[in-house]
């Protein structure tokens, strides 16, 4: 779940003002229009960052869970199996006993061989016998060996369906957490007057132009190239989903968050990358703002819990936050970590032509 800074909190307030379909929100804290701009648009940022923050809980809770839910249904067939894998074996040490048993009867071999008026049959029967005690303990063995196992599994497939539940509860708190900051966002924003609201943006685009001028001066872009054919493909998908709306945990076709979005762009050109920008950070390789080039991962906040796609000229395609669409936004238009590569080891192609991203343009 992501929220974006900027135009996008004006575009929540209008539409509540407007009476789009938004939950009506209770009356605003008492000093949402005593406090100052600045301070107001802080507080709506710290919010959405913190909101942010739980939502990419809730995604990486999801798939962890999926992966984990798998590891239940692969111990709960390795559990079935031993079972009865187990089963055969008591049912072989059985026959084996019996047949033991039978086949010695009062004496024993040393005995039979003595008595016996085919001493060459008793030497045989004496093997039989000796090959029956040792299959009996090999089976034994193995009895005992499956026993220990399906011990060993049946603790694994319970700590599993224990880290199963445990991951449900942890995903829905993490949902209720992000629900509950967006709650506090609807009541800040509720009842300001539509001056209040274009300062707050207008303060918000002036920050955001001044970051981005920060960015550029340091050097970033410098040595910007040109995306690998995957990376285009990448780039292509993101500008096509242009206009389509956020939506928690969603990773398309009808809607996106901005990690759901960045994993279909980059499926779409045949690159699977992890599924929340916090791994998509620790796990790809990292490459200097100074040599982005599209399709680059662009990662967000010091906890990386926001990413766009790189689409070239110093501006991203990500789907923002709970109430906008898929859109176009400044490199600059949150914090930037640093960004990362999913086709590093791809080569760039010798002539590109960027997607028409004016539509989405914020």
């Amino acid at each position: 779940m992501t929220f974006r800074r900027g135009a996008a909190v004006l575009a929540l307030a209008s539409a509540l003002v407007l009476g789009a379909p938004w939950p009506v929100p209770p009356p605003p804290p008492a000093r949402a229009e005593g406090e100052s701009v600045a301070a107001l648009l802080t507080r709506l940022q710290r919010l959405y960052r913190d909101a942010e923050a739980a939502g990419e809980a809730y995604n990486a809770a999801g798939a962890e869970l999926a992966a984990q839910s798998a590891e239940v249904r692969r111990l709960g067939g390795d559990l079935t199996r031993t079972r009865d894998a187990l089963a055969k074996a008591r049912d072989a040490a059985g026959r084996l006993a019996r047949a033991q048993y039978q086949g010695r009867g009062d004496l024993s071999p040393a005995l039979r061989l003595l008595f016996a008026g085919d001493p060459e049959h008793a030497l045989d029967e004496a093997l039989v016998l000796r090959r029956l005690a040792r299959e009996y303990a090999v089976t034994v063995a193995r009895l005992e060996g499956g026993e220990k196992r399906a011990d060993a599994v049946a603790t694994a497939a319970r700590r599993a369906l224990d880290r199963k539940q445990a991951l449900i509860a942890a995903r829905q708190r993490a949902r209720d957490g992000a629900l509950a900051r967006l709650r506090e966002v609807e009541k800040a924003l509720a009842g300001l007057s539509p001056q209040r609201l274009a300062e707050i943006a207008a303060l918000e685009r002036d920050q955001t132009g001044q970051a981005q001028r920060e960015l550029l001066d340091g050097g970033a872009l410098a040595e910007e190239g040109a995306p690998s054919p995957q990376g285009a493909e990448a780039v292509a998908y993101a500008a096509e989903q242009l206009g389509k709306p956020y939506e928690a945990g969603a990773s398309g076709p009808r809607a996106f968050d901005d990690s759901g979005l960045a994993v279909r762009a980059w499926a779409a050109a045949g690159r699977p990358v992890p599924r929340t920008s916090g791994e998509q950070w620790r796990t790809l390789p990292r490459v200097p703002l100074r040599s982005l080039r599209p399709g680059d991962l662009v990662v967000y906040f010091p906890e990386a819990t926001h990413v766009a796609l790189y689409a070239g000229g110093g501006r991203v395609v990500h789907a923002p936050r709970p109430g906008a669409a898929v859109a176009v936004s400044p490199l600059a238009a949150l914090p930037v970590l640093g960004a990362v590569r999913p086709d590093a080891d791809a080569p760039p192609l010798a002539a590109y032509t960027p997607p028409d991203l004016e539509r989405g343009g914020v």
